[in-house]
């Protein structure tokens, strides 16, 4: 069986596929991964086969509209006219996206594409005449009553209309569907017809595969979901044989008691460096050392000090299990890292399904309260530091998670949903 891969983002959304890849290569099978031309190292990385798309939206990640939204958390009135303006950018850079995913699926004919909800590759398996598998790295893709979608920032709704607000997904991705259609018509020679944007339904209307790379020891599983709809657990990469800490990371982590963790990702507001001096405000007033990664610039801050070290980045699956905390935006990649390094988290969420995935640690009992960033105090990331790192109940509860989310082989269960399509 040869696959192939598709996803778009950051590298919270490359790694699980970048995973899955590797597991299916340990299962016999063939992989390609179709990613941003960005991915292309850590995919050489793996020795995994690469097909680079172009960057499209990734090159918004600095645009002042952009920065706006995650400020805002798309809340509100503003907060929908922001989310609409950030749309309008995104369109136009998709269509070079959507070229590059039919080259790669013409140049390796796979036997079946798996893609992120963002892209839509089905299109590609229905040229080809092969399955395609949505892999949904959250909740809020497959509609349900047990609850609303996660997706969205919605008020409390009544029970009765949970599955109503799944709608708002189906809007936001039909947003797309022109561009989608000219070229499904144009660059892929499909005809129109009834349904073709549908990711849960095939050609002839048969509900599709869904592989949900997330943990139900941590996020529910829907009672209503149909038996098509799998949740596997997380899509963890084994540990990288050849990278080694930098001295300076390696000293510091020696040189003291284990340090907390503070890192947002790419979730880079308009105001960085307040952020970077109210992140070392705060784990000085907890009296804590901290690693504090700048990444891909959702922290901008200044040079290191005896008890603060900045680092660009560091493999998750190493650091996290050497820090007494995991400071984080909520993220489903950093998030399912933090879980299974069985370190306490503090999620301070920006949008999108962050804020879903800090309510569920702090359910679960591995985290405090979540500290929105739009409401985020020096003061208030302190207070929830001291808690994340001195209650032993919550030290335990995560230690026992982190096994209970490593047992469940995630990548592995979903190569075996897969090849079940093929048998």
């Amino acid at each position: 069986m040869k696959a192939l891969l598709v996803t778009h983002g950051t590298q919270g959304d490359v790694q699980p596929f970048l995973a899955l890849a590797l597991a299916l290569r340990a299962a016999g099978h063939d992989a390609v991964l179709a990613a941003p031309a960005s991915s292309e190292p850590a995919a050489r990385e793996r020795d995994v086969e690469f097909a680079a798309l172009d960057d499209g939206p990734n090159r918004l990640l600095d645009d002042p509209v952009v920065e706006e939204a995650i400020d805002g958390g798309y809340r509100g009135v503003r907060g929908k006219v922001t989310a609409l303006r950030t749309m309008s950018r995104i369109k136009p850079l998709m269509a070079a996206v959507l070229r590059d995913v039919g080259v790669a699926a013409r140049a390796h004919r796979p036997d079946v594409v798996v893609h992120s909800p963002t892209l839509p590759a089905h299109h590609v398996a229905e040229m080809l005449g092969v399955p395609a598998v949505l892999a949904a790295l959250q909740p809020g893709w497959v509609p349900t009553s047990a609850f609303p979608c996660p997706l969205v920032p919605l008020p409390r709704v009544p029970r009765a209309l949970n599955r109503a607000t799944y709608l708002t997904v189906g809007a936001t991705l039909r947003a797309y569907a022109g561009i989608a259609t000219a070229w499904r018509t144009e660059d892929l020679g499909l005809p129109r017809r009834r349904g073709s944007h549908d990711l849960l339904r095939d050609e002839e209307g048969r509900p599709r595969t869904v592989v949900q790379a997330f943990s139900p020891s941590v996020s529910p599983v829907a009672p209503d979901w149909p038996d098509t709809v799998r949740t596997t657990g997380f899509w963890y990469l084994p540990a990288s044989a050849s990278w080694s800490p930098p001295p300076e990371l390696a000293a510091f982590l020696d040189d003291g008691p284990p340090p907390v963790y503070v890192g947002f990702g790419s979730m880079a507001g308009r105001d960085t460096a307040r952020l970077g001096a109210l992140v070392t405000e705060a784990v000085r007033e907890a009296g804590v050392r901290a690693v504090l990664a700048t990444g891909w610039g959702g922290i901008a801050t200044g040079p290191s000090s005896r008890d603060v070290l900045v680092i660009d980045q560091a493999p998750h699956d190493w650091l996290f299990p050497r820090t007494s905390a995991v400071v984080h935006h909520g993220g489903a990649g950093t998030t399912a890292a933090a879980l299974a390094s069985g370190t306490p988290q503090v999620v301070c969420p920006f949008v999108a399904d962050q804020p879903h995935w800090a309510r569920l640690v702090h359910q679960a009992g591995v985290a405090p309260e979540p500290v929105r960033q739009q409401r985020l105090t020096a003061a208030g990331l302190a207070d929830a530091v001291r808690r994340a790192t001195g209650d032993p109940a919550l030290r335990d509860r995560a230690k026992a998670l982190g096994r209970d989310v490593r047992a469940e082989r995630g990548a592995q269960a979903a190569v075996e949903v897969v090849e079940g399509l093929l048998r």
